[in-house]
């Protein structure tokens, strides 16, 4: 199967990709990058830590801060915290917008992970772009709106941070 757009042409724009680096622990960077998006009007309704996840089930300690995977598969996921972000109000708009289709890829993630000790690096990328970007989103106004509204929440959150 080919894929219906060249993923090498996109430009991070193209897809809202935000990233930031936070030189704290782990645990601070979660409760500083809740907090900064709180401030920005989002609620964190859902909030998991991946690599706990998967060390538990896959059976691995959790690695001791080399802050890479490289090694053997008995190492752990170095920690990696996923927070999904919702302003309430923007996210019933785009529910009406793309016909309740856009509640696929609620709620709008934040990532934190860690890329070597003390150091923490924050993703995002908006899914409203993406859902436009697939077709799952409507090209139009209400949509255009609704993308530069969540755009300006995520630009103030990355700006708490």
């Amino acid at each position: 199967m080919s894929l219906p757009i060249d993923p090498s042409q996109i430009d991070p724009a193209d897809i809202g990709e935000e990233e930031a680096t936070l030189e704290m622990s782990h645990e601070d960077a979660i409760e500083h990058v809740r907090d900064a998006f709180t401030d920005a009007g989002f609620g964190v309704p859902v909030e998991f830590s991946p690599s706990e996840m998967l060390n538990e089930k896959l059976d691995r300690g959790a690695q001791s801060g080399s802050g890479s995977r490289a090694g053997s598969d008995d190492e752990g996921r170095d920690p990696y915290y996923v927070l999904g972000a919702c302003n309430p109000e923007v996210a019933d708009r785009a529910l009406d917008a793309t016909d309740n289709k856009l509640g696929g890829l609620m709620a709008c993630n934040v990532v934190i992970w860690e890329s070597e000790p003390g150091t923490q690096v924050v993703y995002h990328v908006s899914i409203m772009r993406i859902a436009r970007l697939v077709g799952m989103a409507p090209d139009n106004e209400a949509m255009a709106d609704i993308v530069a509204d969540t755009g300006e929440l995520v630009d103030e959150a990355f700006g708490n941070l």
